[in-house]
C-alpha cells in the first residue's frame, strides 16, 4: 500500500470523526438552548 494511500485514508477518518464530534456537540448544545428558552424536552427527532 502506498504511503499516499495511508495519508488519504487517515484523513479520512480524522475528518469523520471531527464532523461526528461536532453534530454531537452541537445536537447537546441545541438541547440546552431549547430547554432554557421553553421549560421543556426537545421534540423528538
Amino acid at each position: 500500500m502506498s504511503n499516499d494511500m495511508v495519508k488519504r485514508l487517515a484523513w479520512s477518518g480524522l475528518l469523520a470523526g471531527v464532523g461526528a464530534l461536532t453534530s454531537i456537540v452541537a445536537h447537546r448544545i441545541a438541547s440546552e438552548i431549547w430547554t432554557r428558552v421553553t421549560g421543556e424536552d426537545p421534540p423528538v427527532d
